[in-house]
């Protein structure tokens, strides 16, 4: 049950369109940059949907003014991440679109995204996923909570606000252990797939998103120069690439009454027992 507690709270999701991970990943063109034809909501960045919309229904939800926004950096199909943030039941949604941020690096989103932010301004809580499932370097995390001089706290796997104050407690797992994490408002957090359990969008969730706000950003209205985006700003690039090379046939062991004596000397060769 949701509770009215604490000041409201403005919180941006950021989301990603990606390739669908049901396809063959494809690089085209002279950068060897993704065939993104096919592509989807990046399914890491749902449980940060989910993060975000729990922590504002958390202290009272929408009716309370708490607000959640989703944004996203691509061409004009990214839209399409933003409408699903919107059907699972995000407020608004902001768009950053120009056709000389493609190619950009972990390094130039960022620094899209930091600009983005601090000209829309007033965010309590940025929430990410863990990466994303194109690229997978979740490296942009840390980057724009530097660039936006915030805390972060990375990689958790639960989520609090305390609803007396204005302080995060989250858990972080890791081979050795549990880290309980705290860090106060404004903060940065990215979240795993343990965190939660995303929500489908309903059918009402889904005709009210066609109503809901999606502002579209241009480099121009950020005040970026193209110079500082795309590959010419990006300090990384992609020199060559090959063609995963085939399979190779496994080992075909025929029972003639050793088969498990055979198949046990195979596992022992492979150090698998």
């Amino acid at each position: 049950m949701s509770q009215n507690t604490g000041t409201p709270l403005n919180i941006l999701v950021l989301v990603k369109h990606v390739p669908d991970v049901q396809f063959e990943r494809q690089l085209t063109g002279p950068g060897n940059r993704l065939d993104r034809k096919d592509s989807v909501l990046s399914e890491l960045d749902e449980y940060a949907i989910e993060a975000a919309l729990a922590l504002s229904e958390s202290r009272g939800g929408d009716k309370a003014g708490n607000t959640v926004t989703a944004m996203t950096m691509g061409p004009d199909a990214a839209a399409n991440a933003v409408k699903k943030s919107l059907q699972m039941g995000a407020a608004k949604g902001v768009h950053i679109s120009d056709p000389a941020l493609a190619g950009s690096d972990a390094g130039a989103t960022s620094l899209v995204l930091a600009t983005a932010i601090k000209q829309l301004g007033g965010f309590d809580v940025v929430l990410t996923g863990m990466a994303s499932t194109d690229a997978e370097t979740s490296l942009v995390p840390a980057q724009l909570a530097e660039r936006l001089g915030i805390a972060q706290l990375t990689n958790l796997s639960k989520v609090e606000l305390d609803p007396g104050s204005n302080t995060v407690t989250a858990v972080r797992e890791g081979e050795d252990g549990a880290q309980t994490l705290e860090a106060g408002l404004p903060v940065l957090l990215s979240v795993t797939d343990q965190a939660n359990e995303p929500r489908y969008p309903n059918f009402r969730g889904i005709l009210a998103a066609k109503k809901k706000k999606v502002t579209t950003l241009t480099l121009a209205e950020l005040g970026l120069a193209e110079s500082a985006v795309g590959a010419a700003g990006s300090a990384t690039r992609v020199l060559g690439a090959d063609p995963r090379p085939p399979r190779a046939a496994g080992e075909i062991i025929t029972d003639s009454g050793q088969a498990g004596i055979a198949l046990v000397d195979f596992l022992a060769d492979a150090k698998l027992i």
